[in-house]
């Protein structure tokens, strides 16, 4: 097979084949006495696998589990997989949770331990820097201690847990004030109405792409242990 003939399956330029046998996406090719590129069979799995795996788990990750399977770290490639499912896990858990909050808006969450910024940053898998930016967008309005350190209340953890659910869905940060603002109010809901029903179809959409990810995979690297 020519780049080429790889390329116009998935629609792509043959520079870009090209690129993903650089950056180890592809197993190296082999090439002709003139220099020019022949791949097989296996390199067109290793392609279809790849571009599978990008809307599962994202363009970086996909790199990083294909160039796992050509170092032969297979554990790498099974626990990058693993904390895919665990994130899209840890994702559906927090819609379930904020579709409840929605439900019961007028009903206040009690106050158990107040977090630190830090704490916090650690639950939600986040940067300091990053709270402090949906702080001053108006998401986040946490109590000050004396000192200056900031304290989140059981509200604040929900309204930095849905931020972080849209965030994820690609909502801007104007959108998330707007929609968190909605919740603290109990105002109108048919905002982040919307929001949750479009991001529940995004987890689905990752979910099933996942399992096409994961059917590419074994086929691929079956093909692999297959070839001498």
């Amino acid at each position: 097979m020519r780049p080429a003939d790889l390329a116009r399956e998935h629609g792509l330029s043959t520079q870009a084949v090209r690129n993903y046998e650089e950056s180890g996406f592809l197993p190296p090719a082999e090439r002709t006495p003139s220099g020019y590129r022949v791949y097989t069979e296996v390199h067109a799995a290793a392609l279809r696998t790849f571009i599978a795996l990008i809307p599962a788990y994202g363009h970086a990750t996909a790199g990083q589990i294909m160039n796992a399977v050509h170092a032969d770290s297979l554990d790498d490639v099974l626990l990058t997989i693993d904390r895919g499912h665990e994130q899209l896990l840890r994702d559906r858990a927090t819609l379930d949770s904020v579709s409840n909050a929605v439900a019961n808006l007028t009903d206040v969450e009690p106050v158990l331990e107040p977090r630190t910024i830090g704490e916090l940053a650690r639950r939600l898998d986040v940067t300091p820097a990053t709270l402090r930016a949906w702080e001053e967008a108006g998401i986040l309005v946490p109590q000050r201690e004396p000192t200056g350190y900031r304290l989140f209340r059981a509200e604040d953890v929900r309204d930095a847990e849905l931020a972080h659910l849209l965030r994820r869905g690609g909502y801007p940060l104007a959108r998330i004030a707007l929609v968190v603002d909605q919740i603290r109010s109990a105002g109108g809901t048919d905002t982040l109405g919307t929001a949750l029903t479009d991001w529940r179809r995004r987890l689905q959409s990752r979910g099933l792409a996942m399992l096409t990810a994961s059917a590419r995979l074994s086929e691929y690297l079956t093909a692999r242990a297959a070839t001498p």
